[in-house]
């Protein structure tokens, strides 16, 4: 079996598709102007921003005025948190509630806001790997300011209830934020009929380039800035604006939807080829909630292996997988989203997570069906 390249590692980031580039191209070398310029090649750039605002918008079922461009999902988590804890904690609403399989970027930034006085409430998930709403419902108190609980898991791919979610945090009055960066790429939500306060995605989860992201922010909600200088995001967001990264971001979310349904069954397909083929190893088991899962998902766990060892024999043989989050890269400790779902020891370090989209094809997961078999024979004695 020769060599060949296959890129199975969509949730940590995706090519930027043509279209998109080419929507770019003109921003970065010929429409360059600043959009708080007066002159027409500022105009011009700042009406490319509208534009890509609205599609957002129309994309995720909002008003243009409730988009706000930012660098990236983390970016977006950190001004919901901290924003939303800055305007309710001198209220006495201290208390922020969320899940302990929470990405790095909600956690570390609950962590940040502890040490400013904040109570945070972390639940614990099922063996699926999903949060049951009633528990939400009976953790929220008076004083809590805001519940945050991802839209899917970034490890797992599994989808939490978070139409739920609103509801109950609709009818206690109580503000809800989703970390969507991975769902949005395959989930269609419509946010003006939805209970949720405030969503956070990321540009380069969808085709579009790295530093782009958004934090909607339903009309009528007031999240102080945490970032200080000029007037831009309507005197929220300052710095001058990446217009040809928004462009891109704004082509990719127009692309998204109206072919979703036809494109994550194709993609659904693909990984429920993979994952049978992975099964039929020997001490290969899936991790999360099967019927719940986000299309290209795939994470596995093999028995006694060391899942490091597996990512570079993958990537010897031209495979791009992952153990986990991106952004938890270089840490030996087992992923704290197996743990908290009661994985088995013996499989905690033996996690892989493969992650396919629209770009692959099923030469591609035969290829890492047999590579894997091949490997596993080695690794694992």
């Amino acid at each position: 079996m020769g060599k060949k390249f296959v890129y199975a590692d969509n949730a940590a980031t995706t090519r930027i598709s043509q279209s998109v580039l080419d929507a770019m191209m003109p921003y970065l070398t010929e429409q360059f102007g600043n959009p708080s310029g007066v002159y027409s090649a500022g105009r011009r750039a700042k009406r490319a921003i509208e534009t890509a605002r609205q599609k957002a918008a129309l994309a995720l079922g909002c008003e243009p005025s409730e988009i706000y461009f930012t660098s990236g999902g983390t970016e977006s988590d950190n001004w919901a948190l901290a924003g939303t804890y800055k305007a309710l904690a001198p209220e006495g609403k201290k208390r922020i509630i969320s899940t302990v399989i929470e990405h790095p970027a909600v956690l570390n930034t609950l962590e940040n806001l502890k040490k400013q006085g904040a109570e945070v409430t972390l639940l614990p998930i099922q063996k699926n790997g999903r949060i049951d709403p009633e528990e939400v419902k009976k953790a929220i108190t008076p004083d809590t300011a805001l519940v945050s609980v991802m839209a899917a898991n970034n490890e797992t791919g599994v989808i939490q209830p978070v139409e739920e979610i609103s509801r109950i945090c609709a009818e206690q009055e109580v503000l809800f934020h989703t970390d969507a960066v991975q769902a949005v790429p395959h989930m269609q939500f419509n946010l003006a009929e939805s209970g949720i306060s405030m969503l956070s995605l990321s540009g380069h989860k969808l085709h579009a380039p790295k530093g782009t992201g958004i934090l909607y922010i339903k009309n009528g909600l007031s999240v102080p800035q945490i970032l200080f200088g000029g007037s831009q995001e309507s005197g929220l967001r300052p710095g001058t604006e990446n217009v040809a990264s928004i462009v891109g971001l704004g082509k990719a979310l127009e692309y998204l939807f109206p072919d979703c349904e036809n494109r994550n069954a194709r993609i659904s397909a693909l990984r429920d080829r993979l994952a049978e083929g992975l099964l039929k190893n020997e001490g290969v088991i899936m991790n999360g909630d099967r019927e719940n899962l986000l299309p290209g998902h795939c994470s596995i766990s093999v028995k006694g292996a060391d899942g490091e060892k597996l990512l570079l024999m993958l990537d010897l043989k031209g495979i791009c997988a992952s153990a986990g989050s991106a952004c938890t890269s270089g840490n030996s400790e087992p992923s704290h989203v197996l743990k908290a779902m009661g994985v088995k020891p013996e499989y905690l370090n033996g996690s892989v997570r493969f992650t396919l989209d629209e770009y692959n094809d099923e030469e591609d997961v035969d290829y890492i069906i047999e590579t894997f078999s091949e490997i596993l024979k080695k690794a694992v004695r």
